[in-house]
Order: C-alpha cells, then structure tokens, then sequence
C-alpha cells in the first residue's frame, strides 16, 4: 500500500526577507524562435511561431495555452531535448543544442525506476554526469529534507503516494544544482487537494532554491498562484499572444485564492484564452481556485 503522507517542512514559515528576487539578468533569452516538424508525408507542420521571451535569473514564469499550442514543445526546446528550426534560445548566456547539466526538467510523469530506491533516484542524473559521490549524496538527502522525504529515501517509488513520488522527481530534478528548472505539468495527475499542496510546497522550494523556474501547466489559477508572470499562447502555430504580470504580494497562500486581485487575473487570462478561438481553453481548476 502506498504511503499516503510526508512529514513536511513547514510550508509557510520562511521569513519575508529570504523571498527569492528576480535579478534584471535574463536566465533565458528566447529571440524570434520558431519549430518546425516534418511528418511521415514530408508536410510541415508548424508548432511555434516567432517566440521571443526573456526570463530573469530567480524568477518564476507560468505558461498556459490551448492544448496543442506548443507549450510542451517549447521546454523540451529550452531544455535541449529537441532543435529548434529558426531563431536564438540562450540559457545563462550559452546557446542550448542538447541537454545540459544545469537545467533541470520536471515532467508530468514522475518517471522512477522502480527497482531503484528514492534517493538512488534522486542520484541518477548526479551518476550520469559523473559528479563527485559524496557531495551529490549530500545534496541529494538535503534535497529530500528540503521536500519532506528525508524519512523515505530507502522506500522504493511504488511505496509513495503520487504526490511523494512528484516531490522524488523536483529533487531529482535539482540534485545537478541547476540554475533553471523546466517543469511540464508536474501535477497534472494528481488529485485537487494534493495538487494544491504541490503548489504551496513548491512555492517554498523555489523561495530556498532561489533557482529560475519555468512551469507549464493547464490550470489558470495554478498559473497565476505560481508565477511572477504568466506567458499566454495562441493556439496552433503557437505564439505568445500575451505576457501578465501578477502583482500579488509573496508568500502566497490559501487566503490569496480569496483575494480580488487573484481573481480578476484568472478570470481576464480565461476570457483572453477564449477570445483567441481556444475551443478547448486551459482549466479553470486543477486544484485551486
């Protein structure tokens, strides 16, 4: 049986002078970028249309689209994992043509290897990269501290509940000490109440990460609760039709669902999402709001 609870760090309890500031110095610069694929047929296809993006060092930006916008395809972009066919994309002032070790990517999927135990996980990428054993084991156990899971790291992946395994994969994700997390719809499969959890748990590991973070996701309030700002694409070929900042003060938490601001921004992305011919607009829902 899965283990339903993670004894957690406190959540809420940072002090307001660790909040994590966005420096003016762009992690990533994204310059008239555009993707391309070929079918089968030798038919193009055109996924992303003239992207242009600069996001700040420590910042965190929320993207939400239509599905089949592209927003997938863009971090996998961004992460190295596939070419772009036009434009620039520069991370920490270097251009990305395949996985790097400091950028991190999150999927929707937790994706452990079963026979493998949590903190053996946690070491892959460390192992893969040939980093030093002793400090990557110290990193990864203040990793697992850091997500609640310092008292799991010997149960194996089907021991956990979704949202434990989800934890696993953001300090797996971190154990390289990147500078950019790249996350796609990380909690797209959970449930509402554990997914809200996620969302207030990785508020808290971004503020003492102080890593660049960059999140897809299919929920409107999730966006708007997570991001420093939240990027806006049009449906197919994707384009950013909008950027909007979210003036909401930091840390968030479950009283800021409440708050007007909170909610004329989720309502005015919805509407914007609509008017842009979304037949299938990102969810109202997903665990907040």
């Amino acid at each position: 049986m899965a283990l339903e609870t993670a004894r957690l760090a406190e959540p809420l309890s940072i002090p307001e002078d660790r909040t994590q500031k966005a420096t003016t110095k762009p992690a990533i610069q994204i310059s008239h970028l555009d993707k391309i694929f070929l079918t089968v047929r030798n038919e193009r296809v055109h996924a992303l249309s003239d992207i242009s993006l600069s996001v700040a060092e420590r910042e965190f930006v929320t993207i939400v689209g239509p599905s089949g916008c592209g927003k997938s395809t863009l971090l996998k972009i961004m992460a190295g994992l596939l070419p772009l066919t036009s434009g620039d994309l520069r991370v920490v002032g270097a251009p990305v043509s395949r996985p790097r070790r400091d950028i991190g990517v999150v999927f929707q999927s937790p994706v452990l290897l079963p026979w493998r135990t949590v903190l053996e996980n946690v070491l892959l990428p460390a192992e893969v990269q040939g980093l030093p054993q002793a400090t990557s084991l110290a990193r990864a156990r203040d990793l697992l501290k850091m997500v609640g899971l310092a008292d799991f790291e010997n149960k194996y992946p089907g021991e956990l509940s979704g949202g434990m395994q989800q934890r696993a994969a953001i300090s797996r994700g971190l154990v390289c000490d990147p500078a950019i997390l790249l996350m796609d719809e990380p909690f797209g499969a959970l449930d509402a109440m554990t997914r809200e959890q996620m969302n207030l748990d990785l508020q808290r590991i971004w503020r003492e990460s102080g890593k660049t973070i960059i999140l897809i996701t299919h929920s409107i309030p999730e966006a708007v609760f997570l991001g420093d700002r939240v990027v806006v694409m049009t449906p197919r070929p994707g384009r950013i039709a909008r950027i909007v900042d979210v003036p909401l003060p930091r840390p968030r938490t479950l009283e800021t669902l409440g708050d007007a601001t909170f909610g004329r921004l989720s309502s005015d992305i919805r509407r914007l999402l609509y008017s842009l011919g979304d037949a299938e607009p990102a969810s109202e829902g997903g665990g907040l709001g």
